[in-house]
């Protein structure tokens, strides 16, 4: 049974490296701002997920268990609201490439405002 732990753990931590890796290489390769923040957060978070699962079944303890659980649990809840809000400020800063885009769907929102910061800026 232990040989059998080992297995599956080596194979969830060897898989988890080869996630990061590839979204690190993808933050290096990419041509754009959201390309780049789409290469770092998804297959990074599937990454450190199997990381944890592969340290988990290696470890075999409570404490390590529910400290990977917890980092597992933080790595789920930031990594999509990093990912939003760097989207958002790259597009309100013209960071993004417009010709990759199919759809701009937050080309209203991103629209200048006014002194008061409650409308257009030429109303």
């Amino acid at each position: 049974m232990s040989a059998v732990a080992d297995v599956v753990a080596g194979a969830c931590l060897l898989a988890g490296a080869f996630l990061c890796l590839t979204a690190g290489l993808g933050l290096l390769r990419f041509p754009d701002v959201l390309s780049r923040m789409h290469a770092g957060t998804k297959p990074q978070v599937l990454g450190v997920l199997l990381v944890m699962v592969g340290g988990g079944i290696r470890l075999q303890g409570w404490s390590a268990t529910s400290m990977l659980l917890l980092v597992a649990l933080f790595q789920l809840l930031t990594a999509p609201v990093s990912a939003h809000m760097i989207s958002r400020v790259a597009h309100r800063r013209r960071h993004v490439r417009r010709d990759l885009l199919l759809i701009d769907e937050l080309g209203a929102d991103a629209a200048p405002r006014g002194p008061a910061g409650d409308g257009p800026a030429d109303a």
